[in-house]
C-alpha cells in the first residue's frame, strides 16, 4: 500500500490518501465507503464530475471515505492484446489525479485473465461487498463490468438492492460532446493539445527519464532534455509545441529545479539528421546550465506552434526555424520577446 498525499478526514482523523495495488492490500476492517469505478484514463473533466458527485454523496452519508477503483493494465490489453488504447496517464499519475479530484483512496486492481473471467456477481461480491463494504456506488451511465462485459448499471442496481448499497449512473457531460478518454486521445493524436487540455481540465502531460541523445542540440546552441515517446503512451502528433518542463526527481547529485520551466518542445524523430526513434525533446528557454540527464521530468503541452517535423537542407535553415520556434514559445508562455529577435 502506498501513502500519497493528505486526504480528507476519515471519521475525524486526518489520513493520507491510500493507494492499494490489489484487494489484499485494502486495510483490514475498511469501510463503509462510497465507491466509483472506471478506467479513469486521464482523469478528465467528466471523471472529475463523477468524483465530485461521489464526494457529495459521501458527505450526505455521514462523511464516508470515497474510493476510486481503476484497473492496470487497461482491460483491452488483456482481452485484445495489440488493440489497447494509448494511455493518457500511467497508474501512479492516475492515482495522484484521482486524489486531487476528491478520492480518499485508490484501488488499482490488477487485471488479468482470471479477473476478466469474474462474473458480474463475483465482481460485486469480491470488491464492492466483501472488500470495500460499499454503501453507494457512483459510475458513468455506460459502465460495463464482469465476464464479457455482461454487467451494467441495472445489474449494480439489482445487486445493491439485495446487498444494501445504492447506485447512480451519471451522464458524462461535455462542452460540445460528452467527455471521454477516447475523444481526448483523438485530439492528442491530431496534435490538438489545447483541445485536450480543455477536456482534461489541465494541460496534457508526458513524463519520462531524460536520456542522452545525439547532443546536436547542444552543439547548435539549443540543448534539449530528451525522453522517449514510450509505446502505449498518448504522445502528441509530431510537431513543435510550447509548454513547461518540470523536474519531478533530479538525477543523483544534481540540483532540484523546483518550479516549471518554459520550454520549446519538439516531438518526432529528427528527420534532418535521419533520426529513427520518436522522442519528446524540450529546450528550456535561455538555459544551458541544467543538469537533467537521468532526471525524471514532466512536460506539459500548452499549444502547438507548427506541424510535423521538417527535413531541412542546411543547418543554417534549421537554425533559423529553431530560433523562430523558441521566440514563438517565449511569446506564448511569457509574453516576452528578446530585444535582438
Amino acid at each position: 500500500m502506498d501513502l500519497v498525499q493528505p486526504g480528507d478526514k476519515w471519521h475525524g482523523i486526518l489520513a493520507p490518501m491510500r493507494v492499494w495495488h490489489g484487494l489484499d492490500e485494502v486495510d483490514s476492517g475498511f469501510g463503509p465507503s462510497v465507491v466509483t469505478i472506471g478506467n479513469f484514463d486521464g482523469v478528465h473533466r467528466g471523471h472529475q464530475e463523477v468524483l465530485a458527485h461521489a464526494r457529495a454523496r459521501a458527505a450526505e452519508l455521514g462523511g464516508l471515505p470515497v474510493v476510486a477503483m481503476t484497473f492496470d493494465p487497461h482491460p483491452m490489453a488483456v482481452l485484445r492484446p495489440g488493440h489497447a488504447p494509448a494511455m493518457i496517464s500511467e497508474p501512479g499519475r492516475r492515482a495522484e489525479l484521482l486524489g486531487a479530484a476528491g478520492a480518499d483512496a485508490v484501488l488499482i486492481l490488477p487485471f488479468d485473465k482470471e479477473t476478466a473471467a469474474w462474473s458480474p456477481q463475483e465482481f460485486i461480491d469480491r470488491v464492492l461487498v466483501g472488500t470495500l463494504h460499499a454503501k453507494a456506488v457512483v459510475v458513468g451511465e455506460n459502465f460495463r463490468f464482469g465476464h464479457k462485459a455482461a454487467g451494467h448499471v441495472d445489474t449494480l442496481v439489482e445487486a445493491g438492492a439485495a446487498a444494501g448499497f445504492e447506485v447512480e449512473g451519471l451522464t458524462l457531460a461535455g462542452d460540445t460532446q460528452p467527455w471521454s478518454s477516447t475523444y481526448i486521445r483523438q485530439l492528442i493524436a491530431e496534435g490538438d493539445v489545447e483541445g485536450a487540455a480543455a477536456a482534461l481540465g489541465r494541460p496534457l502531460q508526458v513524463t519520462g527519464t531524460v536520456i542522452e541523445g545525439d547532443k546536436r542540440g547542444r552543439e547548435l546552441g539549443y540543448p534539449t532534455a530528451n525522453i522517449p515517446a514510450e509505446a502505449g503512451a498518448a504522445v502528441p502528433l509530431d510537431g513543435v509545441y510550447a509548454g513547461w518542463l518540470t523536474v519531478l526527481e533530479p538525477a543523483p547529485g544534481a540540483p532540484q529545479y523546483g518550479e516549471p520551466l518554459p520550454a520549446a518542445i519538439s516531438v518526432g524523430s529528427n528527420p534532418t539528421f535521419d533520426g529513427v526513434d520518436r522522442r519528446v525533446e524540450s529546450y528550456v528557454l535561455d538555459r544551458d546550465d541544467l543538469e537533467l540527464y537521468g532526471a525524471k521530468i514532466s512536460v506539459d503541452f500548452v499549444a502547438r506552434l507548427r506541424g510535423s517535423q521538417i527535413r531541412f537542407d542546411t543547418i543554417d535553415d534549421l537554425l533559423v526555424q529553431m530560433k523562430a520556434d523558441v521566440d514563438g514559445a517565449r511569446r506564448l508562455l511569457t509574453g516576452d520577446s528578446l530585444a535582438d529577435s
